[in-house]
């Protein structure tokens, strides 16, 4: 089976990452959710990369705040797409996970999305977006979802100028 990995560097990154999980069932794509740490804990990370892709996970998701190495770790170990979420755990409001996570060296590309909620959605997405390469149904689930969207502004955008 195919599915997305999403590995979280704490526990304190759920409530964001909630959002990655809730956007990925909400188009019916198999995913699992996992703690672990590039620094505390490095060997249950690499046993879980060895494992998850063993499984058939086709795309990782890495949150992580402060240094956010996580990312860095995780393309280290495969060749598969790895999306890393900044997080804001940190004085600098994830600036700092954000640069950690976006200066990859050339050869290990990570895709990295915004800090927080909406990076964690858009990780979701783009996850999708790389699986709809081979699945035609979640491309045109994909799709509709993105008319949906376009028709939401334009009845908004209505709403508004009926007001005015």
């Amino acid at each position: 089976m195919k599915f997305v990995s999403i590995i979280m560097g704490s526990k304190s990154d759920y409530d964001v990452m909630k959002s990655c999980s809730d956007t990925l069932e909400a188009f019916g794509v198999h995913y699992e959710l996992i703690i672990s740490s590039a620094h505390r804990s490095p060997e249950r990370t690499k046993t879980y990369m060895k494992t998850a892709e063993a499984k058939g996970s086709q795309v990782f998701i890495a949150a992580a705040g402060m240094a956010a190495h996580l990312a860095g770790v995780l393309a280290s170990t495969t060749v598969k797409p790895i999306i890393g979420v900044p997080m804001s755990a940190s004085a600098l409001s994830g600036i700092d996970a954000l640069l950690s996570t976006v200066q990859m060296p050339a050869g290990m590309p990570v895709a990295t999305v915004a800090i927080g909620k909406a990076g964690a959605i858009n990780s979701a997405y783009l996850a999708m977006q790389i699986l709809a390469l081979g699945d035609e149904d979640l491309r045109v689930k994909l799709t509709e979802d993105r008319i949906a969207k376009a028709k939401k502004v334009e009845m908004d955008s209505l709403e508004i100028e009926t007001i005015l």
